[in-house]
């Protein structure tokens, strides 16, 4: 793990408090109020969903492949909502077997995985038949304008987001991966720089 990996993580929480507080927190509880029985969180990171999840959840596994992220989860474990385990595994390679998952969660996820494709693959692998992705993640604009912004931003900010590619077209991703979109809404994240601010959440079925 690089060392800016290791400061990523010690810094997280802090540079998201405020888009936590002026909605982004909210819009994940309302997502998450919607999964019930067995639940698979790809990307956990810190544990920003841990005490949104409802009583319906009977079992959650957090599924984080980088060892500082998974350490401060640990930390932050206690105060799930649910019963919850950590595996320390990358979405591109989810340790379980086909038809386990009645839902699975991605909330600023896959905009950082290595290979979108494999991962949303891997989704569908592990969801019974009828399981429910759902998600939240900040897309590529539908503003040429601001598209080609994040174009240009891009080189720089998938250094300083630690692997986060601003200009991702997320949806098209999730449909192409043979998913189907059963509702999306379309947003702004808060307190963010315009070129990570459009944002999407929803869900699609496996």
């Amino acid at each position: 793990m690089s060392l800016w990996g290791r400061v990523f993580a010690a810094i997280y929480d802090r540079v998201l408090a405020e888009t936590e507080r002026a909605g982004l927190a909210d819009r994940r509880r309302a997502l998450l109020s919607r999964a019930h029985g067995a639940v698979l969180e790809i990307g956990a990171g810190t544990g920003a969903n841990l005490d949104k999840y409802p009583a319906a959840v009977t079992d959650l596994v957090l599924l984080e492949p980088e060892t500082p992220m998974a350490r401060r989860l640990t930390d932050h474990l206690p105060r799930a909502s649910v019963p919850a385990r950590i595996v320390n595994a990358p979405a591109e390679s989810i340790p379980f077997p086909d038809d386990t998952f009645d839902f699975a969660v991605s909330t600023l996820v896959l905009c950082t995985v290595s290979d979108p494709a494999r991962a949303l693959s891997e989704l569908r692998r592990v969801l019974k038949p009828g399981g429910r992705l759902l998600f939240i993640e900040h897309v590529r604009s539908d503003d040429a304008g601001v598209a080609r912004w994040q174009d240009r931003i891009h080189p720089l900010w998938v250094r300083i987001g630690h692997g986060c590619n601003c200009n991702r077209p997320t949806l098209e991703l999730i449909g192409a991966g043979g998913f189907s979109i059963e509702g999306v809404e379309h947003g702004r994240m808060p307190k963010s720089p315009p070129f990570v601010r459009p944002l999407i959440d929803g869900s699609a079925t496996a």
